[in-house]
């Protein structure tokens, strides 16, 4: 497969796909014989893989020591598996608390929506006091 068409495949760009190889985030590409890239299906996983991890709000840094950690692997160097699982588990604690933390805000969001016409109407009524005024802060405690 070509870059044109692993560009389309992926909704990448091409720059994007030369710089990940460029940085070491994927393995060298083999080339045809005239020199073109010539994307195999390890490659084509390797992007899904880098561009899936890349959302998940991973570094390059991270992406770079996972792909150097590969190479080892394939040279059998003890520990690697451990290391390149720990970059994984690491990534996947962060995505973890980010989906708590939006969730939070999502709750609060529909709360705001389900009560708005409602705290509305007490507003502009004057039906409220200060005191009466819930703390948004502590609704997630309840």
């Amino acid at each position: 497969m070509n870059s044109k068409q692993v560009s389309e495949m992926f909704n990448l760009s091409i720059d994007t796909l030369r710089y990940y190889e460029k940085v070491g985030v994927i393995p060298a590409v083999t080339r045809n014989k005239q020199g073109y890239r010539d994307y195999q299906t390890s490659d084509l996983n390797w992007i899904f893989l880098v561009k899936t991890l890349r959302k998940a709000g991973m570094t390059i840094d991270s992406l770079q020591e996972f792909a150097r950690l590969a190479k080892e692997h394939e040279a059998d160097n003890p520990d690697v598996e451990k290391k390149q699982k720990q970059i994984l588990i690491d990534q996947l604690e962060q995505v973890e608390k980010k989906l708590a933390e939006i969730q939070e805000a999502r709750d609060l969001l529909a709360y705001k929506i389900e009560t708005y016409d409602e705290h509305l109407a007490k507003f502009k009524n004057g039906k409220i006091l200060e005191e009466d005024i819930e703390k948004l802060w502590e609704l997630r405690k309840n």
